[in-house]
């Protein structure tokens, strides 16, 4: 295991020269700095894995450095170099985000047995992190079966967008699979922990839409006989997909554009302003273009759906992946 990159921090020069020559001859790459601000120039300049600094410094002391050095770089470990009688403000520091402590007089060897287990310890948090990828991207995959090269693009595809907010327009023919690709942006996005919510709106009346989308409040109409949240409440921090979105009609279509401007809504019958989080992806196998032309789709809010899109190839484009679809069901 190759060594880390180490920045000592001391104001006593002499100290920090000696240090620096023992680490260097035992293979460590090393900068020195004599006080935290110097530290702090050369953090801008270079790359380095752990900090070892004292305490007790004029001007930016080991507290101050500590702080400036999680503001800009949390990845960095940070050792506390402490008198015997300060060890209790050593803990402090580890309360705030230093690795660990060790205590003056400083011994070397057992300088050089913490750094190896600082560094130990942050190869494994990122081989662990690596692995925790690697697993993300196969869960976010595992429902979508295909090898072909269509296939694979889509989940670079969707590799490359999940990460963000923006709002998805998913388009493609019935059975191209438009709601696995919705469930695979969302475990992947930074949004995987929180709900994802599914309504179909084809499925339900210009009423029932709205009040499904938007909840409603008791007495708001006949049969409303409690107050009900809708589903953007229920996604709230989460992602709705809307599915064949074409379906839509128009009134409801204005609230939703109102949501995806401002982030907020009334229920229906309510007169209290709700806000809201929640990530949009949407999914037609109509040509919007072709609905808004027809005057049966917002050219608004068209926009503000296909901020970024997504075409599903039909499975008679990509027949390579019929045997693989066969066999897995």
């Amino acid at each position: 295991m190759p060594k880390p990159k180490v920045l000592l921090v001391d104001d006593d020069k002499n100290s920090l020269k000696g240090l620096l020559q023992i680490l260097e001859q035992d293979g460590y790459a090393v900068l020195g700095a004599s006080n935290g601000y110097e530290a702090l120039h050369i953090l801008e300049q270079e790359m380095v894995d752990i900090i070892v600094t004292d305490m007790k410094m004029p001007g930016l002391d080991g507290f101050a450095l500590l702080d400036e050095v999680k503001k800009r770089e949390e990845e960095i470990s940070v050792i506390m170099i402490t008198a015997y009688g300060s060890v209790h403000t050593a803990v402090e520091a580890m309360k705030k985000g230093a690795e660990d402590y060790l205590t003056k007089p400083l011994n070397v060897e057992e300088l050089e047995i913490m750094l190896e287990k600082v560094w130990r310890k942050r190869e494994l948090l990122l081989q662990n992190r690596a692995l925790q990828e690697q697993l993300k991207a196969r869960t976010c995959f595992s429902e979508i079966i295909g090898n072909t090269p269509e296939i694979q693009r889509l989940f670079k595809t969707i590799a490359y967008v999940a990460p963000s907010n923006a709002s998805v327009l998913i388009l493609g023919e019935t059975g191209t699979g438009k709601e696995l690709v919705a469930r695979a942006i969302h475990r992947g996005s930074r949004r995987a922990d929180k709900p994802f919510i599914i309504v179909n709106c084809s499925a339900l009346s210009e009423g029932v839409l709205e009040s499904e989308l938007f909840g409603h409040e008791r007495g708001a109409f006949t049969g409303a006989i409690r107050s009900k949240r809708g589903r953007f409440e229920l996604a709230h921090g989460g992602t709705l997909f809307l599915d064949e979105v074409g379906e839509m009609p128009l009134t409801v279509q204005t609230k939703l554009l109102r949501v995806l401007e401002r982030g907020e809504f009334e229920r229906v019958g309510g007169e209290r302003t709700l806000q809201v989080d929640v990530r949009l992806i949407a999914a037609t196998n109509k040509d919007l273009e072709a609905e808004m032309q027809q005057g049966r789709f917002r050219e608004d809010l068209y926009y503000r759906l296909n901020v970024i899109t997504l075409q599903l190839p039909p499975l008679r484009d990509r027949r390579e992946d019929i045997p693989l679809l066969a066999d897995h069901f």
